[in-house]
């Protein structure tokens, strides 16, 4: 069998579908749900999910262990065994979806970016594309026939940065910080659902909120996500994306690269740290 080729970091339900057996493919659920919801992501799984799909569990496994903040980024060790455990090859093509359609895939796609692995896409649209699409589902924990997999974690230091780095790059020309938050968090309007924190945002950041990149449940189209993001990014040389712990940061971050943008990175504590009391800078309004 020949191998399997992506043809896009975005692929629809139909093309999954119709390669959903091939050797290759390796599915990821990476669902995760706001605290507050009371839902939670691997038990949903295990109720439904796409036929033979994995759970990416960015929340409680494939973090680093012993952090004060949440999902925290793992170093390539850890990152390489929990994904070996979930029979992900060298030469696995990845596809990655979330029961919202596109909020928390996207953290698991730009972490396994970060270790090395680039074979990877989003699927458009996530379990609620593929429902309505009418595919079949299944329940319980897939049976991995390819057993453990041999990949290697190989971390790019430039995918992620923490609050000092962060810092260092407000003063730079060049560098611009976006914002996944809705309006009135990124303004400090409202408090932010975890208690605790300051409100406002980052001197000089500027805002994107992700839900403003969809429409229908679907991505928007590169054409239309260029007109948003384009004067937002202007002139910018390092696009630093934030939110409020990490995960949907990622989704501002891959509707970047979908528009051509290569130098991208994501502020891993974002505001679940910044946020904390102390004398990072604050500043409110937009």
């Amino acid at each position: 069998m020949a191998r399997l080729e992506l043809p896009d970091s975005l692929v629809d339900v139909d093309w999954l579908q119709r390669h959903l057996h091939h050797p290759d493919l390796v599915i990821f659920d990476a669902s995760w749900h706001m605290p507050a919801s009371g839902r939670d992501g691997e038990r949903e799984w295990m109720e439904k999910h796409i036929p033979g799909a994995r759970f990416f569990d960015f929340d409680r496994k494939i973090c680093q262990p012993g952090s004060d903040l949440p999902h925290m980024m793992p170093d390539a060790e850890l990152f390489t065994r929990e994904v070996q455990a979930l029979g992900l090859c060298k030469n696995s093509v990845v596809v990655i979806y979330d029961a919202l359609g596109m909020f928390s895939g996207p953290r698991a796609w730009w972490m396994l970016r970060a270790m090395g692995c680039l074979d990877c896409a989003l699927l458009d649209g996530g379990l609620p594309a593929w429902e309505s699409a009418g595919y079949a589902l299944e329940s319980g924990s897939p049976d991995l026939q390819s057993g453990r997999g041999d990949f290697i974690a190989r971390n790019d230091p430039s995918c992620f940065v923490d609050a000092a780095e962060l810092l260092a790059a407000l003063g730079q020309a060049g560098n611009r910080i976006l914002d996944a938050r809705p309006a009135p968090r990124f303004n400090g309007e409202v408090d932010e659902p975890r208690a605790g924190l300051r409100r406002g945002h980052m001197p000089g950041a500027r805002n994107l909120p992700f839900g403003e990149l969809f429409e229908q449940g679907r991505l928007k189209p590169a054409s239309q996500l260029k007109t948003t993001i384009d004067p937002l990014l202007a002139g910018s040389e390092r696009v630093i994306c934030s939110c409020g712990s990490g995960v949907t940061a990622c989704v501002i971050a891959f509707a970047a690269h979908r528009v051509g943008y290569e130098n991208l990175a994501v502020y891993d504590g974002s505001w679940s740290e910044w946020g904390q009391p102390g004398d990072l800078p604050v500043v409110t309004g937009d």
